[in-house]
């Protein structure tokens, strides 16, 4: 509505322009009678249009006061509120007396404590794992050794071949088997740790008893 007062101001504004204009052409055209008349008329016409057209203006000036007053109060508004929002969004900064840890000497030991107790227990388990025995990877290993023939005198073949030791070697049981013709062979089991003892080796061992044996065989070999 306000700014509705202001285009009024200028549509009134035409209207005396035209008012104005045909006054003085009239005044051209009429007798000096007349125109004492016209005068009258047109000083009054004028009068009372300056009444309104002062009315007109103070309205516009008292509305122009109020305006400035609402955004007066409009900004000082918007000052006030924008410390709050930012002391709002602000962290709240703790008391220099939050930082103090009263229980902090505590907690240090705990922790030590604590820690004292895990390597205690670190060490009793290392020590635990040290004392048992590690897995040692072993072959139970059964051998045909077969003699030149008939006449080899097998007992003493079998002593020969037990007197071949090393670290990692044990034998076992050992028996005849018949082969053909009256010839007998040596089946003997023994047992072998992996790490340390080769069949290879074992098998060149046992045929370098070369007055006794001829050949020797792996008849069965198994893991431990």
């Amino acid at each position: 509505m306000e700014y509705m007062q202001y285009e009024n101001i200028w549509i009134t504004k035409s209207i005396y322009e035209d008012a104005e204009t045909k006054y003085y052409e009239n005044l051209a055209k009429a007798p000096v009678s007349e125109t004492h008349s016209t005068d009258h008329g047109a000083i009054k016409f004028f009068e009372k249009k300056a009444v309104e057209f002062e009315k007109t203006i103070n309205a516009i000036v008292e509305s122009i006061k109020q305006l400035e007053l609402r955004l007066s109060k409009v900004e000082k508004s918007a000052t006030c509120a924008a410390p709050a929002q930012a002391a709002k969004a602000a962290p709240v900064k703790a008391d220099d007396d939050d930082d103090v840890d009263l229980f902090g000497s505590e907690s240090e030991e705990e922790n030590e404590a604590a820690a004292k107790l895990r390597e205690e227990r670190l060490a009793a388990y290392n020590a635990k794992k040290s004392k048992k025995p590690a897995l040692i990877a072993k072959s139970n290993v059964i051998l045909d050794v077969k003699p030149w023939d008939d006449e080899t005198d097998m007992k003493q073949l079998e002593k020969e071949v037990r007197k071949i030791s090393s670290d990692g070697l044990l034998w076992g049981a050992a028996k005849l088997v018949p082969l053909a013709y009256g010839i007998h062979k040596l089946q003997i089991s023994c047992v072998v740790e992996d790490e340390k003892i080769s069949i290879d080796w074992l098998q060149d061992e046992i045929t370098a008893i070369e007055d006794y044996v001829q050949s020797v065989d792996i008849a069965a070999f198994n893991k431990i």
